[in-house]
């Protein structure tokens, strides 16, 4: 059989596994670059290998740990309850101020699922104490969450921007990370005013004991500001003089630690080393593709479902669709970007960062489903279980719905954007 064929089939095996089951599809793509690499492609196992992203993997790890000792050390935690007292029981200005929450802490660094991991119990409890409808908080919260998810020191943003650069689309970090801002807060704020978060601004300010959470109460203490500072370093850092953001962020965990201000024990257990070992191992079976000719395969079956005029729609739609079941920075991403520039190809035009902008935004919009792991979190922190049930079939419907939504979005803007 042709090698092409076979890898592409190694390839369609592990989304298919990704969506169906809950195995790491990592290591089955690691396992499955090795059997078509080595025993099909006769390949070396050390030419296999070298698709291991090295860097990537460093900077992931970095950032992540840093960001967990953050969150171990009750530094996010004190932020988020300062910033919610801000609201002063304005029941409308509660969701905004979750979503803003989700977009600043995301941005800053921990990302799209730890950030929402931290926001979601606080918020959904508010949301049942004052009255405010669960599912308008969940999309408040998940798309908040989300809409940071591509700044350039959050995990998913660094694992797009190696991809975009891969691709020949380097330099483009910024814009990557404030059109996916953009398409998350159009849904999320079209959603707050559609299912009636305008309302909440006539029914009355909640007392300070509903909005208040009393394990977070009290000043911020040495852990916490020198947590802050190591932080806000890290950031200037890497805006200002283009430091090296995981190595930086290796360097502020380690000042955290060799200062008491956090464990790295607890941290590196919070680290979510599914998703590392998930990019890490679709990454090198991607490699092998390359290697193989499966990835002009890929690009031609993806060319054959649009034409220049639909092929962001198009891209939008396959990868939310995928996302719905699947890991959108652990198997959607790393499956789709690197075919940008031999499906424009393909397809007889288009533009590379229309249709990257595409994938991105499209991927990402759907992850407020419960399916996936930000509205499974919103779910899982509503304690009463017939509640929790009509949560679930709302998202579900959200989520789905925004497979389609995501692909107009792009089809009318991305072009539009890619020439800005």
């Amino acid at each position: 059989m042709n090698l092409a064929v076979v890898s592409v089939c190694a390839l369609a095996l592990a989304v298919l596994v990704s969506c169906v089951s809950r195995v790491n599809v990592g290591v089955l793509s690691l396992a499955l670059a090795w059997i078509v690499g080595v025993y099909v492609a006769g390949m070396p196992l050390n030419a296999v290998m070298a698709g291991f992203p090295t860097q990537l993997f460093l900077t992931l790890t970095g950032v992540t740990l840093l960001f967990a000792l953050a969150q171990t050390n009750g530094t996010l935690e004190r932020l988020v309850h300062h910033a919610v007292r801000l609201c002063r029981g304005n029941r409308g200005t509660i969701p905004i101020m979750f979503f803003a929450l989700g977009a600043g802490l995301s941005s800053i660094g921990p990302g799209n699922i730890a950030s929402a991991a931290l926001l979601a119990p606080v918020a959904m409890a508010t949301a049942a104490r004052t009255g405010i409808p669960l599912f308008l908080m969940a999309i408040m919260v998940g798309n908040g969450a989300n809409s940071g998810a591509l700044s350039p020191i959050a995990p998913t943003g660094i694992i797009v921007d190696g991809l975009m650069a891969r691709i020949g689309l380097p330099g483009l970090e910024l814009q990557a990370y404030i059109y996916n801002l953009l398409a998350h807060a159009l849904v999320a704020f079209g959603g707050y005013a559609l299912f009636g978060g305008l309302k909440l601004f006539r029914t009355g300010r909640a007392s300070t004991e509903e909005i208040d959470d009393p394990s977070h109460r009290g000043p911020f203490e040495r852990r916490h500001w020198i947590t802050i500072g190591v932080i806000s370093a890290l950031i200037v850092s890497v805006i200002a003089t283009s430091v090296h953001v995981g190595m930086g962020a290796f360097a502020g965990a380690a000042i955290l630690v060799l200062t008491g201000s956090a464990d790295d024990g607890e941290a590196v257990k919070r680290m979510p080393w599914r998703v590392i070992i998930m990019v890490c191992g679709v990454t090198v079976l991607i490699a092998v593709l390359e290697k193989t000719g499966g990835m002009d395969l890929f690009t031609s079956l993806l060319a054959r479902l649009a034409s220049p005029a639909t092929v962001n729609g198009v891209v939008a739609f396959v990868t939310g669709l995928i996302s719905s079941w699947s890991s959108t920075a652990g198997v959607v991403l790393p499956t789709f970007l690197p075919a940008v520039p031999g499906l424009v190809e393909k397809v007889g035009g288009g533009d590379p960062l229309a249709v990257a902008i595409s994938i991105n935004v499209g991927a990402a919009m759907v992850d407020v489903s419960p399916l996936s792991t930000l509205g499974a979190l919103c779910v899982a922190t509503v304690a009463d279980p017939a509640d929790a049930r009509v949560l679930f079939r709302q998202l579900l419907i959200w989520g789905l719905s925004m497979c389609v939504v995501g692909a107009l979005l792009c089809q009318l803007l991305a072009g539009v954007l890619a020439r800005a």
